[in-house]
Parts: structure tokens; sequence; C-alpha cells
């Protein structure tokens, strides 16, 4: 596979996508209280204020996640499969959950010169039910169906076959829409913005060496905020019990 493994930042989303939406699971029993000694008066309820508050449940039902760019734009890549002797170009971006995150998904259309089917590829978090496969569409198109692929510890690839007509809809619309469900059967939306993919999928391809000095710059950001976060929680972390000073020696 073109795109790698290594800049899908899906820890961070793992947890949403295998409860989000799924309630409570139990309440925990209060224990009995001891019978009395003796008996006593009734006392009055006590003011509502100073009762318990029910616990809250997690919304029920479909999440969307409105997800952003990591990157300023897309970025075209061709190269030729000496397998089949064809040219084959990919336009791809990745994409986080908010600004400033690792990324989370990574999307890649694929088009093989000579061939009207074109390949929608999807690099997406772990934790996904697989049979149920996935959904998407543009804006308020028609819905569209992929299946997956393969699953690595950090990610998936699922992808679609499509034809040329949903890569000229794609080219002018908003938003891709992807629906998966996770683990408790719950719906997860991406909503991920394709402005400027068009531009970019009929323009040139970048520059090989340009693509490995982007992509090591990539790296090297990812492994910085990687340290930054580990430093952060180990300084969250309460000091250790200190021993006591031994006691002066006697004068």
């Amino acid at each position: 596979m073109p795109f790698s493994l290594k800049r899908l930042g899906a820890a961070g989303l793992a947890s949403l996508l295998l409860f989000a939406g799924t309630g409570a699971f139990a309440q925990a029993k209060k224990p009995a209280q001891p019978a009395p000694a003796a008996p006593a008066q009734a006392q009055p309820a006590q003011p509502a204020q100073d009762q318990a508050a029910p616990a809250q449940q997690q919304p029920q039902g479909p999440v969307k996640i409105d997800l952003v760019p990591t990157q300023n734009d897309w970025t075209k890549v061709c190269g030729r499969d000496p397998a089949a002797n064809k040219e084959i170009c990919y336009t791809t971006r990745d994409f986080s959950s908010q600004a400033g995150q690792a990324p989370v998904l990574a999307l890649a259309i694929y088009d093989i010169k000579g061939d009207d089917t074109r390949i929608v590829r999807l690099l997406v978090p772990v934790g996904l039910l697989l049979r149920p496969g996935f959904r998407f569409a543009i804006d308020k198109g028609a819905t569209l169906e992929g299946s997956f692929e393969i699953c690595f510890p950090n990610g998936c690839f699922a992808e679609a076959k499509v034809k040329g007509a949903t890569i000229d809809q794609i080219k002018k619309g908003s938003i891709l829409s992807v629906a998966v469900k996770n683990q408790v059967n719950n719906e997860i939306t991406f909503a991920i913005p394709v402005a400027g993919f068009g531009r970019a999928f009929d323009g040139p391809p970048i520059d090989p060496k340009v693509l490995e000095e982007q992509q090591k710059k990539l790296q090297e950001e990812l492994q910085k905020r990687a340290e930054e976060e580990r430093k952060r929680l180990e300084a969250a972390k309460p000091d250790a019990a200190k021993p006591a000073a031994p006691a002066p020696p006697p004068k």
C-alpha cells in the first residue's frame, strides 16, 4: 500500500469508536444499612438539593465526527506498476478529529491510466465491525458501499471501486461522509472535507524528492508531539511519597 500506517494516530479515537453512544452498563447497588438499635421517629425528608443526582447516561444513537485536514493541501503521487505496466496515480490527504492532533483517517483515490474504474481507499482506526463494511456519500448524493480489506494493529484498509462519475461528484462536492459501525453496533460517521481535491486530482504529481521531505518532516513532528505528550503525562503523576527525614541525633 503506498500510504503508510505509521502516519495514522488512531489511538486517541479508539475509545470513542468502541463505545460512543453506549449507556451505563449497570447501576451500582447500595450496601444494605444495619438495623437501628432502637425504634426511632421518622425523620423529615431531606431537601431535594441534598439528594444525590441520578447518574447521567451517555447519549444513544449515531455519532458524527467532523474531520479537519492535517496537511495544507492534497498530494498527488504517480508511479508505474511493473506488473501491470500501467501508470498509477493516487491523490491523498490525512485528517484528524481536531486541529493540531495526529491523523485518525487517511483518504486516497487511485486512478489507473487506461482504466475507467477508480478506487476509493480509506485508512481508518481499528475497533470497527468489519462485516458490514462502510457506506459513503458525497454531500446529499446517493449512498455507495465499500468493504474492509485488511487490518493491522494500528489501522484498517477499506476500499470501494467507483466509476468516473463518482470522482466528478467528489471534485464538485464539499463533504464526503463515511459511515461505519463500532463494536456496540452504533453508527460512526466521518465527515471528510474534500475542497481542493479536484484541483489536485487533475493537476501534476508531486516531485518524489519533495514528497520524501514532507513525509520526513511529518514523522519528526509526530514524534515530537508524542514526546511532549509523554512528558505531560509524567508531570501529571502525583509525586512519590518522600521518606520522612530522620530524627536529629540526641545532643
